[in-house]
């Protein structure tokens, strides 16, 4: 099964939001529902050493997804062709027990329909290969990039390729979810923050 995510590039995030407002426009959001959002972590330090960078937030695309793992009706779940988690919202009976679960606070339930929702990583875009998320797309930075992390020849693993250890991380999860998105941040740019 592939392990398709997103790796972003937090040395090139300026922060602008586009990769929210291309979700949101993409996906036809709602006023107040978000996919993904961009934190500010810091600052931090004493002056004049002060560190700050821009944190975007989507769904991790987990190994050991809490949200499948909690769902009384197999509505969360892994498909078994691109190994992204989805939500099947014709199996969906709104208990939120997935929004609860989710450590990172990326899911959203929609009052108008009773159905938990989430990132998909834009599957109707990108099921046939051919395109990236909406995210990955308008980021003015070409700070995001998507692909199968099993794959050497794939966006994501080229680019992780170009940096050391030490530059490359993911968000703590107490769960053990094993999240598959990967952040770049160079020290020479800011020092990592564990958030979760």
């Amino acid at each position: 099964m592939p392990r398709k995510c997103l790796v972003i590039n937090i040395d090139r995030c300026t922060g602008c939001d586009s990769c929210i407002v291309s979700c949101k426009f993409e996906n036809h959001l709602p006023l107040g529902t978000f996919y993904n959002r961009v934190m500010q972590v810091g600052p931090t330090g004493t002056y004049p050493n002060i560190e700050r960078y821009n944190l975007p937030v989507q769904c991790q695309q987990c190994t050991h997804a809490r949200c499948v793992e909690v769902c009384p009706t197999g509505a969360s779940y892994r498909d078994s062709e691109s190994g992204i988690v989805l939500v099947n919202e014709a199996k969906c009976i709104g208990c939120q027990y997935c929004l609860y679960a989710c450590p990172y606070g990326v899911r959203s339930f929609s009052e108008e329909d009773g159905v938990a929702r989430k990132c998909t990583l834009c599957q109707h875009l990108t099921a046939d290969g051919k395109a990236d998320p909406a995210c990955v797309h308008n980021c003015p930075g070409g700070a995001r990039f998507y692909g199968d992390l099993d794959d050497p020849d794939s966006a994501v693993s080229r680019e992780l390729a170009k940096y050391d250890d030490e530059c490359i991380h993911t968000l703590g999860a107490p769960e053990g979810e094993e999240p598959l998105t990967r952040y770049i941040l160079s020290p020479s740019m800011a020092h990592w923050k564990e958030l979760v």
